[in-house]
């Protein structure tokens, strides 16, 4: 998505948002505002969904009410997110 904008920019805003919501940084789905942020954001989504073996559009932690990436945080913040990995790698 960043080569929607020109050479010289290093950021640029869109008048519609597009794409798939659980891949999108939030400054592009809340602000239009999109940059190599905004692709770095959505690997890094791609690689948790492939280190930890579940999709991003279906997960969902019922106790603390999160998606993945929510989840995926609370795990970072308390040590634990080793967790996280898909017994299977």
């Amino acid at each position: 998505m960043a080569r929607n904008f020109g050479g010289s920019e290093d950021q640029a805003y869109t008048n519609r948002v597009v794409g798939t919501y659980g891949y999108m940084s939030p400054e592009y789905a809340m602000q239009g505002l999109i940059s190599e942020k905004s692709d770095v954001f959505s690997f890094g989504v791609l690689v948790l969904e492939i280190v930890s073996g579940r999709r991003n559009s279906r997960f969902y932690d019922d106790e603390n009410g999160l998606g993945l990436l929510g989840f995926a945080w609370i795990q970072w913040k308390e040590g634990n997110i080793l967790s996280l990995i898909d017994s299977n790698i």
